[in-house]
């Protein structure tokens, strides 16, 4: 099947092999990483996650504020952002327009015998509307921030992509030209004009069938500028490897944190909004922003449980923090931020 993208090769195995981060069978985190399911628990898990759906999806679709691509792209001294659910940002820094994680397909379970329905309608309408893309980011391959229909959709435009290590061969098996994938291990940088680029550590998995479970590497990425420094987290659990981000590579004026799809039983691979504030706390973050919400129901909590726990969590802890609206151009500096969410049930 087109969706599980590139296999596993034996000359593949001999290139991951030479990460510090595989473990001679699998890529692995820096910290003991676990969760508590197994096949007791997953059909009641599975029955929740299909068919209990009060409170977990808004009562009518989430508009996506329309693409202005002159005010987007017109010079600035400052980054502009857009969000457009989830994980998808749009970044123009440094006269560079950067693309992160551009799931913006309507169903993050394209595999299962049930959809994921995305928040939004016609979101893949958005990338005609996109100007050229200089680099794509991938975090790491799973559906939700991974996907086929984007991927070659954004094929014609997107000049160069950056991915963590073993994300090259889904690309590639889609039929782009392997010459423009650079893939990184943690704590790779490369510099892109203006841009120092890093791939940081996360504390995740990955895969996309049953047999290439963390056969990819996971993780975040920093864009660092002359005059700004703007960290990514990419998915995944609490752990120390955020103080030691921000030891090596922050403070930082700015950053995307994880917050969203978490469960008691996945505590170790999502953090709860809490913890996302913890984490941008230690990563040395002074301005943040919740992602990984707003597009998908993928776990019990209701949709709109990690936006309002986060902006508690952070007015409590005196973290300063923004919260754009879908699809809105904003700058990290300037925004004036409302509480959208609260227009939907």
């Amino acid at each position: 099947m087109k969706q599980f993208g590139g296999k596993v090769t034996k000359k593949l195995i001999e290139r991951y092999g030479q990460s510090p981060n595989w473990d001679g069978e699998k890529f692995i985190n820096l910290e003991e990483t676990t969760m508590q399911i197994n096949f007791h628990t997953l059909p009641e898990l599975l029955y929740k996650q299909f068919f209990e759906k009060e409170g977990r999806e808004p009562n009518r679709p989430i508009p996506i504020q329309s693409f202005d691509q002159e005010q987007f792209l017109a010079p600035s001294d400052r980054s502009k952002f857009i969000w457009y659910g989830h994980s998808v940002v749009l970044i123009r820094i440094s006269g560079k327009t950067i693309l992160i994680d551009p799931m913006l397909g309507p169903d993050a379970s394209p595999i299962a015998p049930f959809a994921t329905k995305r928040f939004s309608e016609n979101s893949l309408g958005v990338i005609g509307q996109l100007p050229e893309i200089d680099l794509m980011l991938l975090t790491h391959d799973h559906y939700d921030h991974l996907d086929v229909a984007s991927i070659k959709k954004l094929k014609s435009k997107t000049s160069q992509y950056f991915v963590a290590l073993g994300v090259k061969r889904h690309l590639t098996h889609w039929g782009l030209d392997e010459s423009i994938i650079s893939e990184f291990d943690w704590w790779d940088e490369i510099r892109l004009d203006d841009i120092t680029i890093t791939f940081t550590p996360s504390r995740h998995f990955s895969g996309r069938g049953l047999s290439d479970r963390a056969k990819s590497l996971w993780g975040g990425w920093v864009l660092q500028t002359s005059s700004e420094n703007i960290y990514f987290s990419g998915d995944g659990g609490y752990g120390q490897h955020f103080k030691e981000i921000g030891k090596k590579l922050g403070p930082f004026d700015f950053g995307f944190m994880e917050c969203g799809q978490y469960n008691e039983n996945w505590h170790q691979i999502h953090m709860y909004p809490e913890e996302s504030v913890k984490a941008a706390i230690d990563a040395g973050v002074k301005i943040t922003m919740p992602v990984h919400w707003g597009g998908f129901s993928l776990a019990q909590h209701t949709w709109k449980d990690p936006i309002e726990r986060f902006t508690k969590s952070s007015v409590n802890e005196g973290l300063e923090f923004i919260t754009p609206a879908i699809g809105e151009l904003f700058n990290f500096k300037s925004h004036k931020s409302t509480s959208w969410w609260d227009n939907y049930d």
